[in-house]
């Protein structure tokens, strides 16, 4: 029968703090390298000792990083490790069959949407856009291609009549554009500030439009429709 593993000696009181400086490094490199999914910082504290200073360890693991052609990001709430955006070219020559699948204009318009004013219904997303984008109308297939490449998922009901599903963003979205938490989505702290967020506020403003069509209302993601490239890999 085999025996558990030792317990991992975190502490290393047997090293000089140099060397234990740099064994704590080479773990959470480690760590981060064999993991396909951010790894939280909260796991990385398994492995180094109660007294690292992880926020430091990690800058310092990012600067050595600097002359290698992949660099440490924060994504999702965790760290990994990415190629340098100058490479990309070269990784989609060299492995064109596991690229990501490309997003027309209308779904990167379509995920957005979702990523700003989450949780929000399909109707919602139609009145938030105006209904059609490009005369194509916010379909369930639409919204079902979006859900099946894992960048949205089903959020609460709404408190509609009929309780229609809310959509939201994934983790995934998070990877695929290499963003840290939704705080990160372009522009969103200045939109927010002109107040180009505010859900209910915009949503009235759609139906007083559809009842008024010369009334003079802001079009809030006429110029973010190209906030996130929807070719992004």
């Amino acid at each position: 029968m085999a025996r558990p593993p030792a317990p991992l000696d975190t502490e290393l009181t047997d090293l000089t703090p140099e060397a234990r400086w740099r064994e704590w490094m080479a773990r959470v490199e480690a760590v981060i390298f064999a993991s396909d999914q951010p790894v939280p910082r909260e796991i990385l504290g398994r492995v180094v000792g109660a007294k690292c200073k992880l926020d430091l360890l990690l800058a310092e693991l990012e600067a050595e990083l600097a002359a290698r052609p992949y660099q440490l990001a924060r994504i999702a709430g965790g760290y990994t490790l990415r190629t340098r955006p100058e490479h990309r070219d070269a990784i989609r020559t060299a492995f064109p069959e596991v690229e990501a699948p490309a997003l027309t204009k209308l779904e990167g318009t379509v995920l957005m949407t979702v990523a700003y004013y989450q949780p929000v219904t399909r109707d919602q997303i139609g009145w938030i856009l105006g209904h059609r984008v490009d005369g194509r109308q916010i379909d369930r297939d639409l919204v079902g291609r979006l859900r099946r490449l894992g960048l949205i998922a089903n959020g609460p009901r709404s408190p509609e009549p009929g309780a229609p599903i809310m959509y939201v963003t994934t983790p995934e979205f998070l990877k695929r554009f290499g963003l840290e938490s939704l705080d990160a989505l372009p522009e969103r702290e200045k939109l927010e500030e002109a107040g180009l967020l505010d859900k209910a506020r915009l949503l009235s403003q759609r139906l007083a439009l559809a009842q008024d069509p010369a009334a003079n209302l802001p079009a809030p993601l006429g110029h973010m429709e190209d906030a996130v490239d929807p070719r992004e890999g």
